[in-house]
């Protein structure tokens, strides 16, 4: 069972709202009569932060020797799974900040109709990730090998 974690760089636009909330609060005093429409956007922008930073921790990968799959939510549990056998290609897409600092995404292409599980956003090292996916899938015997496919006898038709 691999577990696939968010990267820290993903949490830095949630913690900039956090700290904007804080540094609107921390001039709430020098605002005047102002201070109360201060004090409620610092604690919601502080609020909104605090949430998303939540809900990153909250977002689990998983990829098991049958599937793989996705658990997030933070007041309702949602789950999306899609058995190795499905899964027929694995993208990777890295933006340039994820050239930078290491984090992309993944994008599963599935043989089922609906999937539940399309695409998995700040993946730390995605290619590394791709590739235990890639070795998860052969190991459980869904998808030969490289080798046992260049080993196998092919059909000429005769």
């Amino acid at each position: 069972m691999v577990e696939i974690a968010k990267p820290p760089v993903a949490a830095v636009g949630p913690a900039g709202w956090v700290v904007l909330g804080v540094a609107i609060l921390a001039l709430m005093g020098s605002a005047g009569p102002g201070w109360w429409l201060m004090l409620l956007v610092g604690l919601g922008l502080a609020v909104l932060g605090l949430y998303q930073v939540h809900e990153l921790h909250m977002d689990r990968f998983v990829v098991t020797n049958l599937r793989v799959f996705r658990v997030h939510g933070t007041f309702e549990r949602h789950v999306a799974t899609v058995p190795l056998m499905r899964i027929l290609d694995i993208t990777v897409h890295q933006p340039f900040l994820g050239t930078l600092f290491n984090f992309g995404h993944l994008v599963f292409e599935s043989a089922a109709q609906d999937q539940g599980l399309r695409e998995i956003k700040y993946v730390d090292d995605p290619f590394t990730m791709e590739h235990v996916i890639e070795q998860v899938i052969q190991r459980s015997g869904v998808r030969p090998t490289s080798a046992r496919r260049a080993a196998a006898p092919e059909d000429d038709g005769t």
